[in-house]
């Protein structure tokens, strides 16, 4: 009880900026707060929140734009599409445009998207997660014609395609970019290392005119802080405000997010290796203790990665119960049968994953160490955290529980489950074959026959190989400033595009 009193105690305490840090915005300037700094801002990173958040729609754009509220695919850079085989589609391009570097948006700006995502010499999320396992090409038909050919059918290509977005063709192949260059109605002006990045109004830009000129993005690990500053006037919005700190109605805002919380599990290193041990873990975290506390009570439990919006979602599945004295006999018996359940495991978090992550993972570590597990608690900033999430595993690592987050706010298993369980798939830790062909099947099924095939998958990972520990499918609350007239949705999860931001005096229908 004393340790819950601490945690509650550290959740509630507020860092209030002082006013004296408040001051004065230009009348069409926003400033935004992040809850971490980019790493980089290369266009084929956006999937990552941190950088998307950026220059996704903004910067750079994508041939296809998700409506997320209604699930359906609409034209942004292509005006149609057209799958002319079941492994060939074509899309034609809006013409007229032109990259704010003056070179013209064509197929061969698309092509060469394309094939620098899919550079090995990069580790593109947007491959990783999304075009991994898809043999896709591009070919220019004409300049304003763009063929993509994939080695077996993808039906939903479209989808996958609001994920890519289109860069000028003098975004170097082969190095990452710090200096994005798109078509969208932003035009990147300065990224200060540490401190912020800034964004100015491409006055050419082919679409309506925004009414925001400029956006600069600062970031505050401290959700008080960061909340202080827009209640302060300092700023005009800030992600990932703390349960705890969203004490104003009129300006705090909870939306869902695609993302779902879990811990994974290095699944072929002692004592993990043994599935009673995963189970025990399982079993021994009490996540609805966590819920109206250190999590949104209106987040919901979760029982796979992904959530119930995307298509694959398996409704049979159930959360796991908190059960510390089965998790202890499953421990005794695997002890018993010379697994070595004593050895040291490595629970990983990063600071500001998700509001009051550092809290949750120290709470985490305690009921693991009550049931009898040896935890040692560390928390990496990005950097060191990206690594260890991303494949090559370190060969000698050792047995770790490793926090983190995944969203799928396309709405479909497959930008999921290759990523995440396949063999290949850059941040999973298996190897089953037979699950490898489940996931490739599914892939090229379409409706109730792709829905069946996906909610096996899922059904495989949790019940019968217990791959990690789902937590948690997560909500967002989002303080938005009183000059602003913005509801956030489930696509500012890893986008904000800031031609939808209106002043307040001036908003309209």
């Amino acid at each position: 009880m004393n340790f819950w009193k601490s945690i509650a105690l550290v959740a509630s305490t507020a860092l209030i900026a002082p006013a004296s840090l408040a001051h004065a915005q230009d009348a069409t300037a926003v400033t935004i707060v992040l809850p971490a700094g980019p790493d980089r801002l290369d266009p084929c990173e956006t999937p990552r929140s941190v950088i998307g958040r950026i220059i996704k729609q903004n910067v750079v754009e994508t041939l296809v734009e998700l409506d997320y509220a209604n699930q359906k695919t609409l034209p942004r850079l292509a005006t149609s599409w057209e799958q002319t085989t079941p492994t060939e589609w074509v899309f034609k391009l809006r013409p007229g445009i032109a990259f704010h570097d003056g070179t013209p948006f064509d197929a061969k700006s698309v092509v060469h998207s394309l094939e620098r995502t899919n550079d090995p010499a990069l580790t593109c999320i947007t491959r990783t997660k999304y075009l991994d396992g898809i043999d896709i090409k591009a070919v220019e038909v004409d300049s304003q014609t763009v063929k993509f050919t994939t080695k077996t059918a993808v039906p939903i290509l479209p989808t996958l395609l609001a994920q890519l977005t289109i860069s000028s063709v003098n975004t170097p192949k082969g190095e990452y970019t710090a200096k994005p260059i798109g078509t969208g109605p932003y035009t990147f002006d300065h990224w200060t290392q540490g401190e912020n990045v800034g964004l100015v109004r491409n006055d050419a830009y082919w679409g309506d005119k925004p009414v925001i000129d400029k956006a600069t993005y600062v970031w505050r690990t401290e959700s008080s802080v960061a909340a202080a500053m827009v209640e302060t006037g300092e700023a005009d919005l800030a992600f990932s405000i703390a349960p705890q700190d969203a004490t104003n109605p009129e300006t705090d805002k909870v939306y869902p997010n695609s993302d779902s919380a879990l811990f994974r599990l290095s699944v072929d290193i002692p004592p993990l290796n043994d599935v009673r041990v995963r189970k025990a873990i399982n079993l021994a975290i009490d996540r609805k203790a966590f819920l109206g506390s250190v999590i949104s009570d209106k987040a919901e439990l979760a029982m796979q990665q992904v959530g119930p919006s995307a298509l694959g979602f398996n409704p049979n599945l159930k959360p796991w119960a908190y059960d510390p004295e089965q998790a202890q006999k499953l421990l005794a018996e695997a002890k018993a049968d010379g697994v070595d359940v004593d050895r040291e495991i490595r629970m990983i978090g990063r600071p500001a994953m998700f509001a009051n992550s550092n809290e949750f993972v120290e709470a985490s570590a305690e009921m693991l160490r009550a049931v009898g597990f040896n935890i040692k608690l560390e928390n990496l900033e990005m950097t060191q955290w990206l690594k260890m999430a991303n494949k090559p595993f370190s060969p000698d690592r050792a047995p770790n529980i490793f926090l983190t987050m995944h969203d799928n706010n396309s709405g479909d298993a497959a930008f999921t489950a290759f990523f995440k369980y396949h063999s290949n798939g850059r941040q999973s830790e298996l190897h089953d074959p037979a699950l490898d062909a489940l996931i490739v099947s599914a892939g090229t099924k379409s409706g109730d026959e792709r829905v069946k095939e996906y909610n096996e998958v899922f059904r495989k990972i949790y019940e019968d190989v217990v791959a990690d520990v789902p937590l948690f499918h997560m909500v967002n609350y989002m303080r938005v400033g009183k000059r602003l007239d913005f509801t956030p949705t489930i696509a500012n999860a890893v986008e904000l595009q800031l031609a939808r931001l209106k002043l307040a005096d001036k908003a309209t229908d």
